[in-house]
């Protein structure tokens, strides 16, 4: 069973035990995602029912992202940096919401 879940503007596919890394959540504990689609073992469609239980791990940061500015014969010169901060989840459970619709391979 996986899920897809939208955290921080992005769109993250998740199944039980997974850690993954979103944009930072100020929460401690526990965090609740409604997902956008859940696959069950059957391959049964669950759309916007259910929900995704995750616990906080920890928070780390990205990569640094230098920005340098430079006007040729003026001494114009600027340096600036950004480093994203990042919450570490661990999904600990995925429920669906009621019953799926079976979708053949075909897609119909």
């Amino acid at each position: 069973m996986y899920a897809v879940i939208k955290s921080g503007g992005k769109q993250h596919q998740v199944a039980e035990g997974d850690v993954i890394n979103v944009e930072r959540i100020d929460d401690d504990g526990e965090v609740r995602f409604q997902p956008l689609l859940v696959v069950d073992d059957e391959g049964n469609l669950h759309f916007a029912d259910g929900s995704v239980t995750a616990r906080v791990v920890g928070a780390t940061k990205g990569p640094k992202v230098q920005v340098r500015k430079f006007r040729n014969k003026t001494g114009y010169r600027r340096r600036a940096g950004h480093r994203q901060g990042y919450t570490s989840l661990h999904i600990s459970a995925i429920s669906t919401g009621g019953s799926g619709r079976e979708v053949s391979s075909d897609g119909t």
